[in-house]
């Protein structure tokens, strides 16, 4: 889910306590809807841009050109006033690596706070509108009631899905299958 192994181990509590403050932000300055679809925003972008993803994990850039960088896309795609000072806030704390995983964290946070569940649905191919919508059906009858979807492409799946809803993971994945059946043949032998 994260990026690298290390960052998730330390950020976890960081990214908390960024996306709390923001939030908190957000909620005295009655702009709480916007920071919400502005941080989903630039959680697509991190994900669609792998040079930004590049300068976000880079050790080498100096903190004065990463923040100068950060903020010359945060302005160029139009965020407001939060994200910015939030991606310049982060920059100077030398914690751009750790900006993905704020995001996550806020999107969890206003899940939990709007009593949204969030299904992390990892496929081999990006999920049709149909499926989404059978998708969402399906964990609605199964007793979850707002359902909010994150996709994430994992290509070694080969096929099917793989579901994790809180602590409960439902894997119909290919790759799944083949291994079990790898063990039944094994155990058969």
């Amino acid at each position: 889910m994260a990026s690298g192994g290390t960052t998730l181990s330390t950020s976890g509590g960081l990214a908390d306590r960024y996306a709390a403050a923001i939030y908190a932000l957000a909620g005295e300055q009655n702009a709480l809807d916007r920071t919400v679809e502005e941080m989903a925003a630039l959680g697509r972008l991190i994900d669609e841009s792998e040079s930004l993803r590049r300068l976000l994990r880079s050790p080498l850039v100096a903190v004065a050109q990463a923040r100068a960088a950060a903020l010359a896309v945060v302005d160029a795609q139009g965020f407001g006033r939060l994200v910015h000072d939030l991606v310049g806030v982060v920059a100077t704390n030398r914690r751009l690596a750790a900006l993905r995983d704020i995001v996550r964290a806020f999107a969890a946070l206003v899940a939990d706070k709007r009593g949204v569940v969030t299904a992390e649905v990892a496929s081999a191919h990006p999920l049709s509108d149909l499926q989404r919508t059978q998708l969402l059906a399906r964990l609605t009858e199964a007793g979850y009631g707002s359902v909010q979807i994150e996709e994430r492409l994992d290509p070694s799946l080969l096929g099917g899905l793989v579901v994790k809803i809180g602590a409960r993971l439902y894997d119909t994945s290919l790759k799944s299958r083949l291994q079990r059946l790898q063990y039944a043949m094994k155990g058969a032998a």
